[in-house]
């Protein structure tokens, strides 16, 4: 039997808004959210909380998940995401690993849901989630889905796939193989998307972008 995994990422330092992942969104610490809407969700054999900082162990314990301390090293600014991933892989065997990122409250529990059933179902090494953006986009002056040579309406165009990390999967075993290759594991193998409501994919890195949230919070309430 498969074994599927939820990690949320809790790295104290931040610079842009400080211990962004305790502060609150109406009363509730951004991780506490995470940790709840994963179990919730109802689709997870475990759920653990990874960060190199031991005050969310409590955290985690309180809300009755596990712990995984990180490396120090992999909790400041220059850690990346595929070292920290690799090392909780390389401690943590599963079939499936789901990364739920606290810093993005606005992602419903139906989501967290409906993504993993989706991607265990489906023929994926990597699951991301994006929102679909049917909207003109160019890259460097160059159009991406449109030309410059006719006037396309922009419900006619196909949409851009905007990653958001709100939400991702990863198979165990071809992450950590390419990591073993020395190729970049985050996009290893087959590829594919899975579409958020654009609210769901808002994420928190500043004070502004958690004012935003917590005005979407009441409109979404509504």
């Amino acid at each position: 039997m498969s074994k599927t995994i939820a990690m949320i990422p809790a790295r104290m330092g931040s610079q842009r808004l400080k211990k962004k992942n305790l502060c609150e969104l109406e009363g509730v610490p951004l991780i506490t959210r995470a940790i709840r809407k994963c179990k919730e969700a109802n689709c997870f054999d475990e759920i653990w909380v990874n960060s190199e900082n031991v005050e969310f162990k409590a955290i985690a314990e309180q809300e009755g998940v596990n712990f995984h301390k990180r490396p120090e090293a992999l909790g400041n600014n220059n850690a990346t995401s595929e070292q920290f991933v690799a090392e909780f892989l390389q401690s943590h065997e599963c079939e499936y690993l789901l990364q739920v990122h606290s810093i993005a409250p606005l992602l419903s529990t139906s989501e967290v849901e409906s993504f993993t059933k989706e991607f265990v179902a489906s023929e994926a090494d990597v699951f991301l989630s994006c929102i679909e953006d049917q909207i003109e986009v160019s890259y460097q002056n160059v159009p991406v889905n449109f030309t410059f040579n006719e006037k396309t309406n922009s419900q006619d165009l196909k949409p851009l796939q905007r990653i958001t990390w709100s939400i991702t999967g990863w198979k165990r075993e071809t992450y950590l193989q390419a990591i073993a290759d020395g190729k970049c594991a985050t996009y290893t193998g087959n590829v594919m998307f899975f579409a958020v409501d654009p609210i769901s994919g808002h994420v928190i890195k500043t004070q502004q972008d958690l004012d935003i949230a917590e005005a979407l919070l009441k409109v979404l309430k509504k």
